[in-house]
């Protein structure tokens, strides 16, 4: 679930929590030890300087649900997936295969994964895992937005459910997913496990640098959009492509938590003018295509050479999300695509993988 607040717009986006007000009122030396516990072992992936920028393409495919409410088990439809061919016709065009991490409700329903089952067997996509714990079975544990996130679920619960979502994405493609992306970004301190456990290679569910901490997820403030190695086996980290992009470089995070106090006397709006800070995503949702360029240019002057385009199955079709209400906006929606895969490919001479296709080429660079 994304994600939006960006230094600098006239409005701020809440969205499946994007933002997040700095906390300074709860003890925040506990949530750094606990944020310590998270990708253990952490070894960084430093790729070459000439070697062309990657972009995978993840889809969190899910269903529809209102994003603003509370998690409700019963809301469970997926037919925006009778739809999903409007995105995978473009990455078609541009030789894309994307990887769509699906959760229960789509891979147990023939009209969620009938689509997905025939661009798969045609090799035009990869499949991965999304956990949403409350319409997952088995549902055992109290409904709440905390319990939205899958790492803070107990350790036998969130590794049941995971358990049950993959034999259930096993049975309808012949076998089982090895990407995972938990659903609201959740890690938790005992995701790593539990991966490695139930044979994932590949987490997708870093997002920096936001902080999720005021309603109980994650914080990845500290962390880059550079993929890394964790874990003993090892497991291979591949961020969300999010960051503070602006002069302010260093000072980034306090000057953005700052401005957020002051957002009443338009601080951030300020800032952006000043192209001192924005907190932008690779996403076609709440970012406009000179956003994507903006942050793909800046990301690429400093060494990085993978980057995300990510994106919610339910933004095909108008209504299900704040980003995409109406036909017009569908359409601006399907464009920024064109227009960010035109400059990737053809300025930035990038090129196209998968996250399975980017593990074995991290293999050989580390």
């Amino acid at each position: 679930m994304v994600h939006r607040t960006v230094i600098g717009e006239k409005t701020t986006n809440q969205v499946a929590g994007a933002y997040r007000e700095p906390i300074d009122t709860v003890n925040e030396q506990s949530f750094m030890l606990k944020e310590r516990t998270l990708f253990s072992q952490k070894r960084p992936i430093k790729m070459p300087s000439d070697c062309p920028p990657q972009l995978i393409v993840v889809i969190d495919t899910e269903e529809e649900f209102d994003w603003s409410a509370d998690p409700d088990p019963n809301q469970n439809t997926v037919r925006s997936m009778e739809f999903i061919d409007r995105v995978q016709s473009i990455f078609n065009d541009y030789g894309i295969c994307p990887c769509y991490v699906i959760d229960y409700p789509v891979a147990s329903q023939a009209s969620g994964t009938a689509l997905l089952k025939k661009f798969y067997d045609a090799g035009q996509c990869e499949i991965g895992a999304h956990l949403h714990p409350w319409v997952n079975p088995p549902i055992l544990e109290p409904i709440s937005v905390r319990n939205m996130y899958p790492g803070n679920l107990d350790p036998e619960l969130e590794r049941g459910k995971l358990l049950h979502l993959r034999n259930t994405i096993a049975d309808v493609f012949g076998e089982p997913p090895r990407v995972y992306k938990a659903g609201r970004y959740g890690f938790g301190p005992n995701t790593e496990s539990i991966l490695s456990e139930l044979g994932f290679e590949i987490d997708l569910s870093l997002c920096p640098p936001v902080d999720y901490r005021s309603d109980g997820g994650p914080d990845y403030r500290q962390f880059s959009a550079e993929p890394f190695w964790f874990g003993s086996q090892p497991l291979l980290e591949i961020p969300v492509t999010g960051a503070f992009v602006g002069w302010a470089k260093g000072a980034a995070l306090p000057i953005y938590e700052l401005a957020n106090r002051f957002k009443v006397l338009k601080a951030p709006a300020i800032l952006s003018r000043l192209s001192a800070l924005d907190r932008l995503m690779l996403s076609p949702e709440g970012f406009k295509p000179r956003e994507h360029i903006k942050l793909a240019r800046a990301l690429y002057n400093q060494g990085v050479r993978t980057f995300t385009w990510s994106f919610h199955s339910s933004s095909v079709v108008p209504g299900n999300t704040i980003y995409v209400q109406e036909e017009s906006e569908l359409n601006e929606f399907l464009q920024a695509f064109r227009r960010f895969f035109d400059f990737f490919f053809d300025e930035l001479g990038g090129r196209a993988t998968t996250p399975t296709r980017l593990k074995t080429m991290m293999e050989t660079v580390t």
